[in-house]
């Protein structure tokens, strides 16, 4: 057997972005076998490609999936000459799709589309599918169908209502899956991205987070120069890291700010104070409840809740930072916020976050910083444990930046706000009781907008109705509705309509992401 010619180069994967949810999941998945991965552009060009061939050797492409029909006119489409580069290609549902039609395949709408959980019949576990078994459970979302293949192309897997769910090019290297192997629903998925990028493109898993640490604090210090930054310190994993990541950049040239806007948990600001008393970090904490909830009255709209509490945090750093002089705001977003934003092109919005889509557009500062921007939740829990983060930080529940306001359903009221701080606060200390936080990625009350009727003593009741939701995750991307013991349930539902007096009924929400989102709103 030839030995492999030694390179200082990564291998990697390039990952076309044809505009859907789940394209950095796909990298994500990726990186967890410890291979490098670039997201481009779907119209990536032969130049583009080659200038990326000095830093990394390219080991395949995968096209992900999209929010487009094939057929429809200026449905986004790539380069076709990237199929002569002589790497193998995958592509994932659009992508699929799209392989097919450019080589001459027919590509129509269904007549019953597949949204969900579907099994699939494996035809020929070949490839991308070797190990598989005969019948599998996938997860698919598609409106449109491959019903005929290009010449020499190969069905490997069909269901009920997509004759080619598989297929491949054996001599092109080139793979077609009209499920999504990248989100936790498809049971085997992490095999058949395994099987592509090292059986089917010969990887190397030659790439960790190691030099992560080094590479963000170069960027910062290039970023700001001189000049002096804020950073929004929520307390959160995420602005926790990216406050320690800039304190290493700028030292103390940096301001940590720390808002109270009045929806936070309860005990929030005393817990920031005492974690961050032992770290060498200017920290200004500011009440500013009454400010947040006069902006937000009379407002129900959820994107229009996100967008005020953006603009208002944006105006109170604004304020610390003509103060003492501040150019740079620095934020700890994170990869799944800019998604859910709709922030790249060609990508749906899901919903505004506070930090992304939330900004005004005007602000009082030469450039808004985001050194974890292309991360996920699990790389930045390690990022967290290689700065030497309290564990109470590094695997702390994801927490909203708009906080309760977007767990409160409808207008925002100081009555509604005490509430859902009760009934979280119960929650809380349920399933950390049984130590059930362990297995989970969140778990919190949701105060609905709907009242029912209830029975106190012998007198009628009329009150709130809670939501309970808990979930299991890997980087919130896709999540599973946790199956939390019934007796736990049974505790939660007593102690808040024995301590809550204005809520009458408690319910547990019981859907995955997809087809909800984690938060309510």
């Amino acid at each position: 057997m030839k030995a492999k010619a030694k390179t200082n180069r990564r291998d990697a994967i390039l990952i076309l972005n044809f505009g859907g949810q789940y394209c950095h999941l796909i990298g994500r998945r990726i990186r967890d076998h410890g291979v490098y991965t670039e997201i481009v552009p779907y119209d990536l060009s032969l130049a583009e490609v080659e200038a990326l061939k000095r830093d990394l050797d390219i080991k395949g492409l995968i096209l992900s999936g999209g929010p487009s029909s094939v057929f429809e006119q200026g449905a986004p489409k790539c380069d076709p000459r990237i199929f002569d580069l002589g790497l193998p290609v995958l592509g994932l549902c659009y992508g699929h799709q799209l392989i097919a039609q450019i080589f001459g395949g027919r590509v129509e709408s269904s007549e019953k589309k597949e949204y969900g959980p579907t099994y699939v019949v494996v035809d020929r576990a070949v490839g991308v599918l070797e190990g598989l078994e005969r019948r599998e459970r996938v997860w698919m979302s598609h409106g449109d169908t491959v019903y005929e293949l290009p010449s020499r192309f190969e069905v490997l897997a069909h269901t009920d209502s997509s004759p080619i769910a598989a297929f491949c090019d054996r001599e092109r290297s080139a793979y077609g899956l009209q499920w999504h192997p990248e989100v936790s629903h498809t049971e085997k998925g992490d095999l058949m991205l395994r099987n592509f990028i090292f059986l089917v493109c010969g990887c190397d898993a030659n790439w960790d987070m190691g030099d992560f640490v080094g590479r963000a604090v170069n960027e910062v210090k290039m970023l700001v120069g001189d000049g002096k930054c804020i950073v929004a310190l929520s307390g959160g994993v995420d602005s926790s890291t990216a406050t320690v990541l800039a304190c290493k950049a700028v030292g103390k040239r940096l301001t940590a700010v720390f808002v109270d806007h009045g929806f936070m948990r309860t005990g929030e600001p005393e817990f920031i104070r005492e974690t961050f008393a032992d770290f060498d970090i200017n920290l200004v904490m500011l009440d500013e409840k009454d400010r947040f909830l006069r902006k937000l009255q009379r407002v129900s709209d959820p994107e229009q809740k996100r967008k005020i509490i953006g603009r208002e945090f944006v105006r109170v750093f604004e304020k610390v930072a003509r103060k003492n002089g501040a150019e740079y705001l620095i934020q700890g977003t994170i990869y799944p916020d800019r998604i859910e934003s709709g922030y790249e092109r060609h990508s749906e919005k899901i919903k505004t976050h506070h930090n992304v889509a939330g900004l005004p557009t005007k602000i009082d500062f030469k450039a808004v910083v985001e050194p974890l921007r292309d991360l996920y939740k699990d790389e930045v829990r390690k990022i967290a444990e290689l700065l030497g983060l309290p564990k109470a930080i590094v695997w702390r529940q994801p927490f909203p930046g708009p906080g309760l306001a977007v767990r409160i359903i409808g207008e925002v009221t100081k009555e509604k706000l005490e509430v859902v701080k009760a009934a979280d606060r119960i929650v809380t200390e349920e399933i950390e009781k049984e130590g059930l936080d362990i297995g989970l990625w969140q778990y919190f009350a949701v105060l609905t907008d709907t009242k029912s009727t209830g029975v106190r003593g012998d007198s009628r009741a009329y009150g709130f109705t809670v939501a309970v939701r808990a979930v299991e995750s890997r980087e919130a991307m896709t999540a599973n509705f946790a199956r939390i013991p019934y007796d736990v349930l049974e505790r939660i539902s007593t102690r808040i309509t024995n301590e809550i007096p204005q809520i009458t009924r408690v319910v547990y929400d019981i859907t995955d992401k997809p087809p909800a989102t984690i938060e309510w709103e």
